[in-house]
Order: C-alpha cells, then sequence, then structure tokens
C-alpha cells in the first residue's frame, strides 16, 4: 500500500458549497483555567453551551470567527468581515448563568476595526435587543443598525460591522466578580441558541466541501486539542478527509476531571459536565457516521489540580513533571486512590459511548513510570516505596547491578497489574470490551538506558494480556532513524509476541506548524507499518493535520507495485548517455537592459539522452524488453550517470549530540544534490576524520549511526550512487534503420526528484 500525500494551505479550485453564517456546527468556546466548557450542536439551526464555573471570575466566550483558524484548509468556510447586510435572530435559554437583564449579564462583544480602520471593540448588550424574560427570549441583532452600550438610547455606541475579526457572548455565573476568588461550591450552567437564522444579502458564505476517497489509513483525536469545537466540525474533518474505521480518542489529562477545593474528585460523578456533553454527543455522531471510538486514557494528569499523594516522585521527592507549559504529571501505579479514580473515569467514557450504541474498546494510553531528563526514575512516592522496596537507582541509564535491575523488575510488574487491573475495571461493566495497549518505543527502549525496559515494557504485558499492542515512534520517524524505528518495532515483538495481525501503528505527531514538512516521513512510515501486516495505521493527530491541510490518497495501482522499481538501466546502453542538467529560471527584461532573475529550482533536473548506446539488434531488444518492464514513464530506476556518480568525503552534517541520521548529499559549490540512490556496499563514513563502521545505510539514502555524534563534530561520507530517472514519454521510437545508418536514436529519459 503506497499513500500520495500534499500538504494544502488554501483551496485552489476544489469543491466548494454554501453554508449559513453562524451555522451552529462552526461556533467554538473559550474560558481560562480552570473552570470548563463545551459547544455541542443540537438541531441543524441549534446549539448548547454546558459550563463549569469555580471562580468568581471565570467567563466562558461562544466565539463566532470571520476567519476559519480551525478546519482543515478545503473544508473552512471563506472570510468576509462585513456583517453589515446580515441579520441574526435566535431563541434564548439558559440556566446557571447571568440571565439577559443582568449587571454582567450576556454581551456580544464585536472586535474589529471602525469605518476609518482604528481597531475597536464594541460591546452589545443582548437584553436590548431581546423579547420575552431574561432566561428564554427571541433575541434579534440587524448589524447594519446596532448599537453597543448598556443603556439605551442614553449610552448609545453606534456599530460599525463592515470589518469585524470575530464576536463573542460572554457567559458568567452568579456570583460574578472580576476581582476573582473561588465560588462557594462549583456552578454547573447552560445556554441554548435555537431556531438559529440569518438573513440578508451576506447571510450565505463559501465553505469548502471536498471528499477525499477513503484510503485505508486511520485517525486520533485528542480532547485537550479539540475541546473547543463541536464534535459536529471536527467529524466533518474526519470523514470528509476520507478516515474510516476507529478513531482512537485520547481523552486528555487536563479537561475531563471535576474538581472541589482545586483539586480533582469524583464526587457528582467522574467527569465534569461540560466534557460528559461533549463526548455523549461525539459518540452518538460517531455511530451515525459509521464509525468506532477507542476510548483512550494514560496515567497523566494536570498538575495544578492533582493530589500531591497521587503523584510519582524521584528519590528527593521531586514529582514527576512533563515538558508541557503549564505541566502535567504522571499518576503511581503503586497509589489505590489514584489507580480507583482513573477506573472510575475509564468506565465514564466508555459507558457514554455504549450508550450512544458503540461497541466498548479501551486502550491504556502509554503507561509508565516516568524518569527525570538526568535519568533518574520515579519510583519513589510513599505508596511506591512501601509496594517496592526500592534500592536506590540514582540513573537508569548505563549498566544497572542486580539488585537495581531487581527493582525495575518489581516496577514493572506492578505497573502491569495497575494496567490489568484498569482494563479489568472496564470489562466489569462491559464484558467484551475489546482492550488496547500504546506503547512509545523511544521512551522504553531508549538505548541510553537498556535497562528501562524492566519497568516500562514489563513481561506482564506480553500477548494475551490485551487484544491488541499499539506502538508509536514518532520521534524517531520524524528524525528519519527509520534503523531505530525497525530494531524498536522487532524489540517489542520478541519481548511481547504480538503478532502483527494483533498489532497497530501510530505515526506522527507534528508538534509545531513550521515543521509541517515532517508528514512526509509519517506517512511513509504509515505505510511501511501497513506492509509488514498490522491490522492498522493511525496518524496522530486530527487536530494537527486540520492545523497543516494535510491530505492523504492512495496511488492507483501501487497496492501490487510500487512506482520505483529499484534495478539498473543496463550499463551497456547508458554508458554513452547525452547529460543535460536543467534549471527553471524566470527572467524579466526590465527597459534598461537590467534583468531580474529568479530560480524556481534549488538544484538542476538532469535530462539524459541514451539513444547513444543503441548499436545493435541486441540493443534494440534489450531496451525494448527494458521500457515495457517500466510500463513506459509509470516506473522509476537507475541510472549511472557517465560524468557525476561519486562523491568523495562530502560532509553530510554536523553532529549536536541528539541526532543520528544524516542524508547522503553530492555538493557543487553552495548548492546540493540529495544522493537517494547509493550503490550498495560502497558508502563510507567518516566522523571527526575517523573512519567508523557503525552505522546503516537506509531508505533514501539517509545513513544512520549507531551512536549520536558530539556537538560540533563533522560527520562525512564517500560513496557511488545512481540517479532516480524514468523514460520521459510514452512512446519508443528505434528501428534496425537508425543503427546500421550510423545514427543515434533518442531515448530520452528525465531525472526523479525523490527528495
Amino acid at each position: 500500500m503506497t499513500t500520495g500525500f500534499h500538504l494544502h494551505a488554501a483551496r485552489g479550485g476544489q469543491a466548494t458549497g454554501l453554508v449559513s453564517r453562524f451555522d451552529p456546527v462552526f461556533w467554538t468556546v473559550n474560558f481560562p483555567r480552570p473552570m470548563m466548557a463545551a459547544v455541542t450542536t443540537t438541531a441543524a439551526d441549534a446549539l448548547r453551551v454546558d459550563a463549569v464555573f469555580y471562580r468568581r471570575d471565570d467567563l466562558a466566550g461562544l466565539i463566532w470567527d470571520s476567519v476559519d483558524r480551525h478546519d482543515h484548509a478545503l473544508l473552512g468556510y471563506e472570510t468576509r468581515r462585513d456583517y453589515r447586510d446580515c441579520r441574526l435572530s435566535f431563541r434564548w435559554r439558559s440556566s446557571g448563568v447571568l440571565p439577559l437583564d443582568a449587571v454582567n449579564g450576556p454581551v456580544l462583544t464585536i472586535e474589529g476595526r471602525d469605518a476609518d480602520g482604528a481597531p475597536r471593540n464594541w460591546y452589545v448588550r443582548l437584553w436590548n435587543y431581546a423579547h420575552g424574560t431574561p432566561e428564554d427570549a427571541a433575541v434579534a441583532i440587524d448589524f447594519a443598525r446596532l448599537d453597543g452600550g448598556f443603556l439605551l438610547p442614553g449610552e448609545r455606541d453606534p456599530v460599525w460591522a463592515g470589518d469585524v475579526d470575530r464576536m463573542f457572548v460572554s457567559l458568567v455565573a452568579p456570583g460574578y466578580d472580576a476581582g476573582g476568588g473561588a465560588l462557594a461550591v462549583p456552578v454547573e450552567g447552560w445556554v441554548e441558541l435555537t431556531g438559529i437564522a440569518c438573513e440578508g444579502a451576506g447571510s450565505v458564505i463559501e465553505i469548502g466541501d471536498a471528499v477525499v476517497p477513503e484510503h485505508g489509513l486511520r485517525v486520533c483525536s485528542g480532547y485537550d486539542d479539540s475541546y473547543h469545537l463541536t464534535p459536529a466540525r471536527l467529524l466533518r474533518n474526519a470523514l470528509q478527509l476520507g478516515y474510516r474505521g476507529a478513531i482512537t480518542h485520547y481523552v486528555g489529562m487536563s479537561h475531563y476531571f471535576r474538581l472541589e477545593d482545586g483539586v480533582v474528585t469524583l464526587k457528582g460523578g467522574a467527569l465534569n459536565g461540560a466534557c460528559a456533553a461533549w463526548h455523549a454527543d461525539f459518540a452518538r455522531r460517531a455511530t451515525v457516521l459509521g464509525y468506532d471510538v477507542i476510548w483512550s486514557l494514560s496515567y497523566e494528569l494536570f498538575d495544578a489540580h492533582a493530589p500531591e499523594a497521587w503523584k510519582q516522585r524521584a528519590a528527593d521527592g521531586s514529582p514527576a513533571l512533563t515538558g508541557w507549559v503549564p505541566p502535567s504529571t504522571l499518576l503511581s501505579p503503586a497509589c489505590g486512590e489514584a489507580m480507583a479514580y482513573l477506573h472510575a473515569v475509564a468506565r465514564a467514557f466508555v459507558d457514554l459511548g455504549v450508550a450512544a450504541g458503540l461497541a466498548p474498546k479501551f486502550q491504556v494510553g502509554e503507561p509508565w513510570w516516568w524518569t527525570m531528563p538526568d535519568g533518574r526514575p520515579c519510583l519513589y512516592d510513599a505508596h511506591a516505596v512501601a509496594a517496592l522496596s526500592p534500592v536506590a537507582v540514582p540513573s537508569v541509564r548505563g549498566m544497572l547491578d542486580a539488585e537495581q535491575c531487581a527493582t525495575l523488575d518489581r516496577a514493572g510488574a506492578l505497573l502491569a497489574a495497575s494496567t490489568a487491573a484498569l482494563t479489568d475495571a472496564v470489562r466489569e461493566a462491559h464484558s467484551g470490551c475489546e482492550t488496547y495497549l500504546l506503547v512509545y518505543l523511544p521512551t522504553v527502549l531508549d538505548r541510553a538506558a537498556p535497562e528501562a525496559r524492566r519497568m516500562n515494557m514489563p513481561l506482564g504485558w506480553a500477548s494475551p494480556a490485551f487484544d491488541v499492542l499499539q506502538l508509536e515512534d514518532y520521534d524517531w520517524v520524524t528524525a528519519g532513524d527509520t534503523a531505530s524505528s525497525a530494531a524498536g518495532v522487532a524489540a517489542a515483538i520478541a519481548r511481547l509476541g504480538y503478532a502483527p495481525a494483533r498489532q497497530e501503528y501510530f505515526s506522527g505527531f507534528v508538534l509545531r506548524p513550521d515543521e509541517r514538512a515532517q508528514w512526509q516521513a509519517i506517512v511513509a512510515a504509515a505505510d511501511v507499518a501497513r506492509a509488514r501486516g498490522v491490522r492498522a495505521a493511525y496518524l496522530w493527530a486530527l487536530p494537527q493535520v486540520m492545523r497543516d491541510g494535510l491530505i492523504v490518497w492512495n496511488i492507483e495501482g501501487e497496492d501490487d507495485m510500487q512506482a520505483f522499481d529499484d534495478v539498473a538501466f543496463p550499463l551497456a546502453l547508458g554508458r554513452e548517455a547525452e547529460v543535460s542538467p536543467t534549471f527553471a529560471t524566470d527572467v524579466v527584461e526590465g527597459a534598461g537592459g537590467y534583468e531580474m532573475r529568479s530560480a524556481r529550482w534549488d538544484g538542476a533536473r538532469t535530462r539524459y539522452d541514451v539513444g547513444p548506446g543503441v548499436r545493435s539488434e541486441a540493443d534494440v531488444a534489450a531496451l525494448l524488453d527494458f521500457f515495457r518492464a517500466r510500463r513506459g514513464p509509470a516506473r522509476g530506476f537507475r541510472l549511472r550517470d557517465p560524468f557525476d556518480h561519486a562523491g568523495e568525503d562530502v560532509q553530510i552534517g554536523v553532529g549536536d549530540g541528539v541526532q543520528r541520521s544524516f542524508a547522503l548529499v553530492k555538493r557543487y559549490g553552495d548548492s546540493g544534490r540529495r544522493v537517494t540512490r547509493p550503490v550498495a556496499g560502497s558508502v563510507s563514513v567518516t566522523v571527526d576524520g575517523r573512519a567508523t563502521q557503525r552505522f546503516s545505510v537506509g531508505e533514501g539514502g539517509v545513513v544512520t549511526l549507531d551512536e549520536a555524534p558530539a556537538a560540533g563534530t563533522r560527520v562525512a561520507a564517500s560513496f557511488m550512487f545512481d540517479v532516480a530517472v524514468r523514460f520521459a514519454e510514452d512512446r519508443l521510437s528505434v528501428s534496425r534503420a537508425t543503427y546500421l545508418a550510423g545514427e543515434a536514436a533518442s531515448v530520452p529519459l528525465i531525472e526523479v526528484r525523490e527528495a
């Protein structure tokens, strides 16, 4: 299975449709920590906001953006900032929030610019445009005749709605005080807007409506990255981008919990009301669209609200904290109260899915004992000390003695017992629940900590402890370290014993938008996993797919063959090839004869003509056989460039103490050419001028060293290489008369860019 991909920054002729402005699907919510709010669609013309307030100054915003910053580039709505020809109406119903007529009651804040282009905000009190009661009223807004201000007409502030960035409705709890402070008890409130209608010449806007064919890849989603969107919006993107089957949904670590005095609690239920409402809607819509949902829960919890006694700790008492800002912490598998909490949370999410008609599926996501950046294991919280009697392990890096290894073995056994108890808790509520384990290989198989797998890939996880083993290795993938990926999979299979048919693979993710080029390696890694027979491959995750404009598709006919045949053009025919390096340069000549030149390509794309090598009937027969086998231009192959096929002591990188993989390159002054087809056995490598045999050469001409070279160290390589080419035309014309007359046939080839 070969997957094509593209990153779209904007639409370029793809299918579009029309959508009403203020369509319920496309509203979002925002709010400060630790409160929680969620928006769901209850009908084609209706939405509901559920909110949980903990502080007196908590304020949620129900937001309409003029610019679609959330949908995939091919599915977003058009930007139109002028609302003067729009009239919005809806019915308002609310409870648990300040009513329409109250001071600090719901206000429509409009952010934009005035008629002179100066930034402005207007504050439109909804009660001034409502008819009914403060908690049940019809609201009608004509943006061409709209005034801000609390009391009208005395405090009238005319709105100019011709250049609006966004608008939002503010929602606060009774007892609101901008000065802050905790509410006496948490307040749960809700607002419903029904019968939402937009009229006028500007009431309809264009929206992307592309539909990507099903491609076989699945997708993950994460609540911490999508809580502000409606489930309908999230699933629309998944469906129209071609993802089918199961969605692995990570419930997150920072938005699902209830709080009491700032600490997580099970009082009132495992999930806060807003989270429960969002996920109930998500489950219902997933069922209707034919998706399965695998509910994913980790041992990770937002640190600020985790009970101190639940946290994993290093020997000096330091809590396990991740690198997120603000940080999360890891719950101790030895803490019975913490594990009972996870049991309740897991059952609550699976309950929501089953109630919506979904089959029960549950994943334990990346459970592990945390390791500090300096190698200290977090095995020393009070519960772990009581359960493990651990000896001192100053660092898991390097060699450990027998007693230290025994400590890690006991920690691993305890971790395995805790995951078994977690899945048992779900199965007690839902017999037949399919269970999954997600293991992050770069951490549990860290080469610098060879014994760490004792505690973080325990033998208690071996088949058949879980129905499905899911493997993830995105740090290796995005670094181009294919050797570690292959070795990691082999090590996991050897240790845990799950056949490929009982494995699934997670490929990704891309943390920042400026790293979106990493999707190329991520998609390729998913293909490698599918080629080795895993049950399914997932991209992690849908919010990043939407953000970066990723489109994937199956390359037609590539299930049975690859687009490149790793065979060489017959040397006897190719050694007399004519070579034509070609650039693409735009040259604009001014009136005075001056030129402006712009190079559209970073390097040359070479054209070849191998016709001069055709000298006999046997040559013609060999050429025709080779042309037919390649199906003309359909399939690439290797060609030895008679003038450029070797590199000698070429610098391919500089060490930084972390990076192990470096791409082969041939240099031409300040420019270079990626070498993707080195000749097998021809590559030699030096590190800081000293030859080394501790490396491998992977696909695409990527050299991976066994150990990362020190910072500032020069990494160089010598090699021979072929060029990836294809036939330039669908038609090949040669005859006996051509070579008998001493004329050269024309057999054009063109270089194929592979990197």
